[in-house]
């Protein structure tokens, strides 16, 4: 039985879960273990998310971009989100996290230099021409977890 003296089944079970916030340093931790994530622009006035490989570096996130795209034009100067997130649908727990800066674009060859072994290696070919950084200037994260319930009578 539920607070309100309804049954739960295995099913409703599964999907009763609250959101925790997490604090920045465990939204840091959780960053620095993703390989993938989302870059989230502008393109013509309109939202836009592209998924990127990416590097936390401090905290600024890292990423690499080819020459012509519409993301390395919309992120410079611009104020761009970067989300991540890891989702277990059969529980229906997990994390998300999401910061959010002025993206610029890193051209200073000694931060390149010393980035250039510690990057991801984009997963489409070739996209590597410009390295674009996103400093966190917020940081908020939510974690998906289950609701303890009291057992029903027959578990009892």
């Amino acid at each position: 039985m539920n607070r309100t003296g309804t049954a739960v089944t295995a099913a409703d079970q599964a999907a009763i879960v609250d959101l925790v916030e997490l604090d920045e340093a465990e939204c840091l931790r959780l960053l620095a273990s993703g390989m993938i994530g989302r870059v989230v622009f502008t393109d013509s006035a309109l939202p836009a998310a592209q998924p990127v490989t990416y590097l936390l570096d401090g905290e600024e996130v890292l990423f690499r971009t080819g020459g012509g795209g519409k993301l390395a034009a919309a992120a410079r100067g611009a104020v761009v989100a970067f989300q991540v997130d890891e989702i277990d649908p059969s529980t229906r727990t997990g994390w998300t996290v999401l910061g959010v800066g002025e993206a610029y674009e890193v051209l200073v060859p000694r931060r390149l230099a010393e980035l250039a072994d510690r990057m991801p290696v984009p997963w489409a070919p070739g996209r590597t021409a410009h390295t674009i950084a996103v400093p966190l200037q917020r940081l908020t994260g939510r974690r998906l977890v289950p609701v303890p319930t009291a057992p029903t009578e027959t578990e009892a």
